[in-house]
């Protein structure tokens, strides 16, 4: 069976899936956005996102499966469009651009969340306005689709459409696991056109998937133990410290 040997891989790629587990099993999907940055700093970011793609379906048939009747399945309908666009987009970006300026798009994605939590601690981000209309759930669903494919990390743009309708709390939870549920199925479609579901690929996926049901259970448990905003402190600032990291090395590449 081929799979991925180097140990500063799994040195990475641990954490990576126990912190994405964690975030899903109650202290913010968000967390997941550093599971790509931290990876791709050891092996090529689609490699990253394509090993992690199969391990993200698992978590979601436990959440979906607890989450379904909860939903707000006219949000999602109101979504899904311009997510699926925007998956599309995102397939045939990394398909066109080398893997030194996937480096950099990562890099910067990764700085540029670090950059609006940030503003959200010092209370310079604007209050949102309560908006439910196609414009904006199209906008941001795009988006959402197209930062959840190439780095995993949708959460933050469907975030700036979701939490200004309000929605009580169980019904924001479940229509994000509901939605992103479907988008990782949709995403199955461009990372095989990219030929990065190989056996390597999908036996180290299999090697570290037992860690997916591990993460999600600490999830719960550290809810009510841990500071939720020491963990999120935490976890950007390594998305920091390795957003500057591949923003640097794709920059390096390209030049």
């Amino acid at each position: 069976m081929e799979f991925i040997t180097d140990p500063l891989f799994y040195l990475m790629a641990i954490p990576a899936v126990l912190i994405y587990g964690i975030g899903k099993g109650g202290l913010g999907g968000a967390l997941g956005i550093i599971a790509v940055p931290l990876m791709a700093l050891t092996i090529a970011p689609t490699q990253a996102a394509a090993i992690l793609l199969p391990i993200l379906l698992v978590m979601d048939v436990f959440a979906v499966r607890y989450h379904y009747r909860k939903a707000d399945y006219s949000v999602i309908k109101k979504m899904l469009p311009g997510a699926l666009v925007g998956v599309a987009l995102a397939g045939f970006y990394m398909q066109a651009v080398s893997q030194a300026g996937l480096k950099l798009t990562i890099g910067v994605l990764s700085l540029w969340f670090c950059g609006q939590y940030l503003l959200s601690l010092l209370g310079m981000a604007k209050p949102a306005r309560r908006r439910n209309n196609a414009l904006a759930a199209t906008l941001w669903g795009g988006v959402s689709g197209f930062s959840s494919t190439t780095i995993h990390a949708g959460g933050g743009p469907a975030s700036i459409y979701l939490l200004p309708l309000r929605l009580e709390k169980v019904t924001l939870v479940a229509t994000m696991a509901v939605f992103f549920a479907m988008l990782n199925v949709v995403k199955l479609i461009p990372y095989a056109a990219l030929g990065e579901f190989d056996a390597s690929n999908l036996s180290t996926a299999l090697i570290l998937m037992p860690l997916a049901p591990i993460g999600v259970a600490m999830g719960v448990k550290l809810l009510h133990r841990v500071s939720q905003a020491r963990i999120y402190q935490l976890c950007y600032l390594f998305l920091f410290v390795s957003g500057v990291k591949l923003s640097v090395d794709g920059i390096s590449g390209l030049l």
